[in-house]
């Protein structure tokens, strides 16, 4: 029963991502010429010499994508996840303007490249928690990665840098400065909707007083902590690093803490993506 929600939980994320992606390009990137790098950006410059469907294009260039990606990428696994989210966005593409006549929601270039950007990304952040790729150059750079050890923000850098390259050399170039504002609002909302609200923080604290330092935060942040042994490079002694995980919230109550208990203490937070286990995350909805 828990393997069928999850399934269902992921073909809900895939769909709806896909979906939400679709009608970014349909409502604003598509009438305002915003080719914002992909193959389906690649597509809207074909369809601008061509007049061929956009979203038959995008799924057209994805097949030999998807050869690679089952031998590549997971077999079976990572094909029916792909083909569904390619599919369903080059049939939303296509299928919308056919049905409806698509109204001029806003002709304000900043109005289209904002939300073309943030749906964009919202859309591809519910396909990440499908566990699912938007095929294209997403498979390419997987593969280049897997494969050959090329860094995917080199891949993603390389084929977006083409499309736009492209796209300023069809629409102006002003409008390939808009894409790439586009690609920067869709990364940063992707990572967001994809991370959710499971962003947490940690903690690594060096001090004279680790045993106390640990156990106030057990005891008064309610939170765990624990003990890494290590040495410092410079006197040589042992001392214990205390590391703990907690919320945003808990922050300033644990800086105030350690503040009390030892003002010479040495503290770095940061930030975790996501936090799996007790008071966090459960496993069973990694």
């Amino acid at each position: 029963m828990l393997l069928s929600w999850r399934l269902m939980r992921d073909l809900f994320y895939l769909v709806a991502g896909a979906t939400v992606l679709a009608l970014a390009m349909v409502f604003f990137l598509i009438p305002a010429d915003l080719a914002a790098g992909g193959v389906s950006g690649l597509a809207l410059v074909l369809h601008h010499y061509t007049g061929w469907p956009i979203g038959a294009m995008t799924f057209a260039f994805n097949v030999p994508l998807f050869f690679l990606g089952w031998r590549y990428l997971g077999g079976p696994r990572f094909a029916w996840r792909t083909v569904l989210t390619v599919f369903a966005f080059s049939t939303v593409v296509d299928l919308v303007p056919l049905l409806w006549k698509i109204p001029q929601l806003t002709q304000e270039p900043i109005l289209q490249v904002l939300y073309g950007g943030v749906l964009s990304g919202i859309g591809a952040g519910l396909i990440y928690r499908g566990k699912g790729t938007s095929g294209g150059t997403d498979i390419l750079a997987r593969i280049l990665a897997r494969r050959w050890g090329i860094p995917m923000a080199q891949s993603y850098l390389t084929a977006d840098a083409a499309v736009l390259l492209a796209a300023g050399a069809t629409f102006g170039w002003e409008k390939a400065m808009y894409a790439l504002v586009v690609l920067y609002i869709a990364g940063l909302t992707a990572e967001g909707v994809h991370q959710g609200a499971n962003i947490a923080r940690t903690a690594l604290i060096i001090t004279t007083r680790p045993q106390e330092v640990a156990e106030a935060i057990l005891h008064r942040l309610d939170r765990g902590a624990t003990l890494i042994p290590a040495q410092g490079a410079y006197t040589g002694q042992q001392r214990p690093i205390v590391y703990c995980v907690l919320s945003r919230t808990d922050v300033p109550k644990l800086k105030a803490l350690v503040r009390e208990i030892d003002p010479h203490a040495f503290m770095v937070v940061g930030q975790a993506h996501e936090v799996l286990g007790e008071g966090f995350k459960p496993w069973e909805e990694a």
